[in-house]
């Protein structure tokens, strides 16, 4: 059965980091309808004053992030040593388990464009202490299926027409894919049943089933359930991110940058985090 849309909406602007100007499709209000992404933001701007700001060292506990950069760089560092550049076409994929300490610092590219998107995927109550790990990407690792009608899918992680991505053994059996759909082509993919579904979209107007209404530029598109989607480029190139996952159902404690699974869990990290116990990893301690 073809997922049918359950609901269209647009991102809206808000302020994080230091003072970083974004488009956040989702977050806190809306995850508990995402199971198991808790938020999506898209960071686009010529504009180096909306972002350079940046995000200075902060934790996280219990959750992965996914960096993907279109534009621009974002310079990283991290409380295990990891430091490097995310450069446009590259993945970050992060796993915070039992707790990380990071900055992200982002810089435009050669016309000052910076755009790229943060996902974050909860962990389940089993694995939120595990072991902190850091997966990064380059474009080049990145595979790009062609399929028929011209439609490209840069595949990083999932499977599609045959081609696989390189982030594999993720818990939530994501999908994260970058899809282009040419002036009225159309694409079917497969999803498994009673995984959480949605597309963000990025460049052009499609149609994401065969009643719903169009959705543009900086729309969440969420589907139902069923066991596939099918979606139709409308009179200009369609670019968008597909991503799906299997929910957790597990209570969510929610503050800032920490997910755990009840309040006590979450008071426990703030409090290990003022008191310079908060890393439980090897690796270079940033308190």
């Amino acid at each position: 059965m073809v997922r049918k849309v359950i609901s269209i909406t647009k991102s809206v602007p808000t302020i994080e980091g230091a003072g970083v100007h974004l488009k956040r499709a989702f977050g806190f209000a809306e995850a508990p309808n995402l199971d198991p992404f808790l938020l999506l933001d898209d960071f686009h701007s010529s504009d180096p004053e909306r972002y350079t700001p940046g995000f200075p060292w902060h934790p996280h506990r219990g959750i992965e992030t996914i960096t993907y950069l279109l534009h621009g760089e974002v310079e990283h560092g991290d409380s295990m040593g990891n430091k490097g550049t995310i450069a446009e076409g590259d993945v970050q994929w992060m796993t915070a388990g039992s707790g990380i300490i990071h900055q992200e610092m982002p810089v435009g590219d050669k016309k000052n464009l910076l755009w790229g998107f943060q996902l974050w995927a909860n962990l389940p109550a089993s694995q939120k202490m595990m072991e902190p790990r850091y997966r990064g990407l380059t474009a080049g690792e990145i595979p790009l299926a062609k399929l028929a009608g011209g439609v490209e899918a840069r595949v990083i992680c999932g499977n599609v027409g045959g081609v696989r991505g390189p982030v594999r053994d993720i818990v939530i059996e994501p999908e994260y894919i970058d899809i282009t759909v040419p002036a009225g082509a159309s694409f079917t993919h497969p999803v498994s049943s009673g995984h959480t579904c949605f597309a963000y979209v990025m460049e052009g107007t499609g149609q994401f089933d065969d009643k719903s209404k169009k959705a543009g530029p900086e729309s969440l598109v969420i589907f139902g359930d069923g066991d596939g989607i099918s979606v139709s480029a409308a009179g200009t190139r369609l670019r968008f991110l597909l991503v799906s996952g299997r929910p957790l159902r597990e209570p969510v404690a929610w503050r800032g940058p920490i997910v755990m699974n009840t309040k006590a869990e979450l008071d426990l990290a703030f409090k290990e985090f003022r008191e310079g116990t908060f890393l439980r990893h090897k690796g270079v301690h940033m308190e």
